[in-house]
């Protein structure tokens, strides 16, 4: 399904803010089961979400580039780890980590909202939005500042609270 951004963006600020309180009581008072919950949500969202029509993340968010990553996406390009540094990131000084220097992304393509090394994208892109990690429980902070950006996080909450309301 296609993602109206601005309908979106409509939808968290009006909510966000019950939402994020709503994933600290799960986080606090964790459900049974929750991880099983997770996994069935993440099918239905998946279902609702069309990530190509939204892109959002890559256009308001920056991934961290682990050392991993740099390695990977450099020899892609077919440059150096500092090359690619200088001319893309920047480093995190409060948490130490590398980021893009701009948004949107540098490899993103606003035609048609696809990643252009997709194949090797960093890490924490490949597991964005991150719903159904083995211990949701742990993630729920994560979830709670994607709720911002993610419609795919906004409708699992969603979908939380309706589970949960049964």
């Amino acid at each position: 399904m296609l993602v109206n951004l601005r309908s979106f963006k409509q939808k968290v600020r009006h909510n966000a803010k019950s939402m994020k309180k709503f994933l600290g009581k799960i986080e606090k008072n964790p459900p049974k089961g929750l991880d099983k919950m997770a996994e069935k949500v993440d099918a239905e969202v998946w279902k609702e979400v069309d990530c190509l029509s939204c892109a959002n993340c890559c256009k308001s968010m920056s991934p961290t580039f682990n050392a991993k990553d740099l390695k990977r996406i450099a020899a892609h390009l077919e440059m150096s780890v500092a090359e690619f540094k200088e001319k893309w990131l920047y480093f995190e000084e409060e948490d130490g980590d590398w980021m893009n220097k701009k948004q949107p992304c540098q490899f993103l393509n606003l035609t048609n909202n696809m990643c252009s090394i997709y194949e090797v994208r960093p890490e924490d892109c490949s597991g964005f939005p991150h719903l159904k990690k083995k211990k949701m429980v742990e993630y729920i902070h994560v979830h709670q500042q994607n709720i911002d950006y993610c419609p795919a996080t906004y409708k699992m909450v969603e979908k939380f609270q309706d589970l949960l309301k049964k």
